[in-house]
């Protein structure tokens, strides 16, 4: 696997210094010899963030508090490696649209303070393409908000990232269900404190991607009653060994552990299938004229029709004003090669019964 220059950073330097040393002192201070200089480089960056994030809050932070999330977000869900970084970047095309971007995500405490300026003295410090499928990264494209929140010192699995070869982080942060009611108050206090941030910055209907919301729908739809939810289903045979593939990649470059890998495959089942049991579950709390079922596999065929029936489905006003866009995106997205996969028998058979709901529900046997 390729190996990451030193100059470039790594997910933990976008951290709070708060939020870092809890995750330090939460996994015992267990990172590998090998990563000990990473550690004392997102120690010091986190220091700085943390300076830099009080400076912004004592800037900014009254008029932050005024400002109302309105209209109500549009929330893409579904597994991982199920298109919705596509997905997520089509609908950003619309200058309307409000999705958090690369800086924004990744270097969530103080970019009110540096998002103008910042970015273009880092741009080395960004790899070009994503390491895990080889799509472009630059720091003003659009990137889901989990990251962030982590990164904020908010509870997250996303966490699990940084100790790969720990149980998972904060786990009972996923679908937010078993919480003490003060702790998911809190949750739901940063939550809404980051996208008062973001449009603060820039103003526009909130378009937010993160896999990890398919769990939370009953906490989404009681802070946003109006908002929309587009849910992103792929063949399953293709999301297994891709999702193996990504989190390897995660945790090799941004672990401060050597990942063992040693559950990965059955984390990977046993995910996939809770989440869906969860989306079904709930799906009910969301009328249907509020959520639109799109698969990649249609998405990716003709990305500018399904952005057209998106539009359609919700009633919004101004495709043709991003359709050339549109278009050249979808030129591009034809020469981009997909990674391929081969399962062995034993794992497609595996897939097969255990995933059987999804695969029968969406017509993939």
């Amino acid at each position: 696997m390729k190996r990451i220059p030193w100059y470039q950073g790594r997910l933990w330097h976008g951290m709070d210094l708060l939020g870092w040393l809890r995750l330090l002192v939460r996994n015992r201070f267990a990172v590998s010899p090998s990563r000990w200089p990473l550690a004392a480089s997102i120690t010091l960056a986190s220091a700085v963030n943390r300076l830099l994030r009080s400076v912004q809050h004592s800037r900014f932070g009254q008029r932050v508090g005024q400002v109302q999330i309105t209209p109500d977000p549009v929330f893409i869900i579904g597994h991982w490696r199920t298109g919705t970084t596509m997905l997520h970047e089509l609908l950003a095309l619309d200058p309307g649209h409000r999705p958090p971007t690369t800086y924004e995500s990744l270097v969530p405490n103080h970019f009110l303070l540096t998002g103008d300026w910042l970015p273009r003295r880092l741009w080395f410090v960004l790899p070009r393409r994503r390491p895990m499928d080889n799509m472009r990264m630059s720091f003003d494209r659009p990137q889901e908000d989990e990251a962030a929140l982590c990164l904020r010192g908010t509870p997250s699995p996303f966490a699990t990232v940084a100790f790969p070869n720990r149980p998972t982080q904060y786990a009972r942060y996923g679908d937010l269900e078993s919480l003490t009611s003060h702790q998911r108050t809190r949750w739901q206090r940063d939550f809404r404190r980051y996208l008062q941030e973001l449009l603060f910055r820039r103003p526009g209907r909130l378009v937010l991607k993160s896999p990890q919301h398919t769990f939370r729908l009953k906490t989404l739809v009681q802070m946003f009653p109006d908002a929309l939810f587009i849910y992103m289903v792929r063949n399953p045979y293709v999301v297994f060994p891709s999702t193996v593939h990504f989190w390897t990649t995660m945790y090799t470059f941004h672990g401060l552990q050597r990942p063992t890998l040693k559950s990965l495959r059955q984390d990977v089942l046993d995910t996939f299938l809770a989440m869906h049991e969860k989306f079904e579950q709930t799906r009910c709390l969301i009328s249907p004229e509020r959520l639109y079922v799109l698969r990649y596999e249609q998405l990716v065929a003709d990305p500018v029709g399904q952005l057209r029936a998106i539009y359609d489905h919700f009633e919004w006003d101004g495709f043709q004003g991003i359709e050339p866009a549109a278009r050249r995106y979808a030129d591009r997205s034809r020469r981009y090669q997909t990674n391929r996969y081969e399962l062995e028998p034993a794992e497609r058979a595996e897939i097969t019964r255990r995933w059987a709901p999804y695969i029968d529900q969406y017509d993939y046997r």
